[in-house]
């Protein structure tokens, strides 16, 4: 089961982090990639690595989800390198954390943009693609922080904009069943990335981390990779619109 072989997965964000992380896993299940970011670099990198190691074909594509034109082009450009997209993994995105009474107009259009809109502009581009042959996986990471509020950091336009993704998912899985796309979301709960390890490994948040999670840990590299294989595999084929927490039991409390 869960055989990704002769797939073709695209990814946001796969540069670092839980993006790059999940490029591993799809590579392990023996899809072949196309890694889209803004920092080519490590793209190249990566393709090395993963290719070398898994034999499989991995497609760089330096592309801004906030930007329309590079999307398309990235679309384009996966299309035509393996005539065809199965899966989408929406998994970019940036936040600027500050409260509501606080926050500025760039810093909630920046976040709102990078983490929700950047969802629909991928789907759009990428669905397209997908809907031409009947067949698709698009999973989209939202956030544990998509489902609850918090009491520790204030940070609304990114609860604002995962959520904006959790109900993006719902609509997106009725509209698309008919094109034989399903559509699904993960939240994820503390993972370590560049954008969280600096707040991860102070005293305050792992002693609130211990509080709040069940599990009493954050997530560890990897741990992500197994929901995202599931709901991109042939078998999860009657799975669309669910919204999955891998959070440590962090929303079930």
């Amino acid at each position: 089961m869960f055989n990704l072989i002769g797939k073709v997965a695209v990814i946001t964000g796969a540069s670092s982090g839980l993006g790059r992380q999940m490029a591993e896993g799809f590579a392990s299940q023996g899809a072949n990639l196309v890694l889209l970011a803004r920092r080519m670099d490590r793209l190249e990198a990566s393709k090395e690595e993963l290719e070398q190691k898994y034999g499989i074909t991995v497609l760089p594509v330096q592309c801004d989800v906030t930007s329309s034109e590079d999307i398309e082009k990235a679309a384009e450009a996966a299309e035509l390198k393996f005539g065809k997209v199965d899966i989408l993994v929406n998994c970019a995105g940036s936040s600027k954390d500050k409260g509501v009474l606080e926050m500025n107009d760039e810093e909630w259009d920046f976040t709102i943009a990078t983490d929700e809109t950047s969802v629909f502009k991928m789907t759009r581009a990428f669905g397209n693609v997908m809907a031409k042959r009947n067949y698709g996986r698009i999973i989209n990471i939202a956030s544990m922080y998509g489902l609850v509020g918090n009491t520790e950091i204030p940070t609304i336009a990114y609860h604002t904009s995962k959520g904006g993704v959790v109900n993006f998912t719902r609509a997106a899985a009725a509209e698309l069943a008919p094109h034989g796309i399903t559509v699904n979301c993960i939240c994820p709960g503390y993972f370590y990335t560049e954008l969280t390890t600096a707040v991860l490994d102070t005293e305050m948040f792992q002693k609130f981390a211990e509080s709040h999670v069940p599990m009493k840990r954050y997530g560890q590299e990897g741990e992500l990779n197994a929901a995202a294989i599931f709901l991109a595999s042939d078998e999860a084929s009657y799975v669309t619109g669910v919204i999955l927490p891998v959070d440590g039991g962090y929303t079930c409390v």
